[in-house]
């Protein structure tokens, strides 16, 4: 099945779509971009319903997860669950700034646990993957595509936090900026996407107090979104989006990069940027390389709205914490950027595994969701 991007033919005569099949393949091109960028609507806003759902249920034993953390492993570990439980690393951060600036955590013991939230907050993408778990080729691009952001993640903290432990250098790194930030005033950014769907997820949360129940709609909403812009951009939008892509917002590790640090620091969600993506590389516009620059820049954008809030505080604490987040992503990047044939290599891998076969797809979802409950384990008898 070739696809033709010159212009010369219409690309709905070579993708075999009809009347029957494909919704929207009928409408006018202006209705179809219209009915996409309310897919897009309904997608963000799935996301953000799933978020308050899990923020609802976990924000509270998350904050009495991370009062109990004893030592720096446990506190990575313990990042990662709690993160992963309430979906935000922004909460994550919050909680743990708060309970550095009042001193019921060290400095030295708050930094594994912002690595631990950089890892955690990588499950949402994940999730959007399995929207494709039905098309083996896409499955395997889109689960690589999620991936390779866990797989940075991880390599960068299991080789700075060894480090971390002897000789301190994101505190260290941490310590000095906030050295060169002291005294200056803080600030908030207005999320253009957050003041978008706020006002619907709100309501929603409103009408339906039941996590549960506002965590399946969100679940049931994002699927639905997901096929439907699969449907939409596998017709004329694709070749328009390709272009776009490939030879604007993608065009080289830079351009990436920048793209994944402004629009993480503009909407402030990264789990809302990196999940985006997912969709895009498994209908292929998009493959590793292009990505992996992006969630890097990404991992930067979603240090940014921290920073600025906890200048505010007045708590060097408060900032050094913020900043250890930063001071972490930068470290991660001038080890594993160079290195980034292994965290593709391992995405790849793990697309062309999960996509193998029906049992391979149920293996990897059932060891993705044990590990979020395996350290939990390590945490209790620690």
């Amino acid at each position: 099945m070739g696809l033709d991007f010159t212009g010369t033919e219409p690309l709905n005569t070579n993708l075999g779509l009809t009347r029957s099949r494909g919704a929207g393949s009928w409408l006018p091109t202006f209705l179809r971009v219209v009915y996409f960028i309310f897919l897009l609507y309904l997608f963000f806003t799935s996301i953000e319903l799933m978020s308050t759902a899990f923020k609802m249920a976990g924000s509270g034993f998350a904050e009495q997860l991370i009062n109990t953390v004893s030592d720096p492993v446990a506190g990575l570990l313990l990042g990662f669950v709690a993160t992963g439980i309430i979906q935000s690393s922004s909460t994550t951060t919050t909680i743990v700034v708060g309970l550095v600036a009042s001193g019921a955590l060290s400095i030295e013991l708050a930094v594994p646990i912002i690595m631990g939230a950089n890892i955690g907050t990588t499950t949402t993408n994940t999730l959007v993957s399995m929207g494709h778990v039905t098309r083996p080729a896409e499955f395997e691009r889109a689960f690589a595509a999620s991936t390779v952001h866990d797989f940075f993640n991880v390599l960068a903290a299991v080789t700075i936090l060894p480090i971390e432990i002897v000789f301190h250098p994101v505190q260290r790194m941490a310590e000095f900026l906030q050295g060169l930030f002291e005294g200056a005033g803080g600030m908030s950014l207005a999320s253009p996407l957050k003041a978008v769907i706020h006002p619907v997820t709100d309501f929603v949360a409103g009408v339906v107090p039941y996590t549960v129940v506002l965590a399946v709609l969100g679940l049931a909403g994002l699927f639905l979104a997901l096929q439907q812009m699969m449907k939409v951009m596998r017709g004329a939008i694709l070749s328009r989006l390709e272009s776009l892509f490939n030879r604007v917002l993608f065009r080289n590790d830079a351009a990436s990069f920048a793209l994944g640090m402004v629009t993480t620091a503009s909407v402030q969600s990264s789990s809302a940027t990196t999940s985006l993506i997912v969709p895009l590389a498994g209908t292929g516009v998009l493959n590793l390389r292009q990505i992996f620059p992006y969630t890097l820049g990404a991992n930067i954008g979603t240090t940014i709205t921290a920073i600025l809030a906890s200048l505010s505080t007045g708590s060097p604490a408060a900032v050094t914490v913020a900043l250890a987040h930063l001071s972490f992503n930068i470290l991660g990047i001038a080890i594993y950027y160079p290195l980034k044939a292994i965290p593709i290599w391992l995405a790849t891998n793990a697309g062309r595994i999960a996509a193998r076969s029906k049992k391979s797809s149920a293996a990897v979802v059932f060891i993705y969701i044990a590990l979020i409950f395996l350290p939990l384990l390590y945490i209790f008898f620690s």
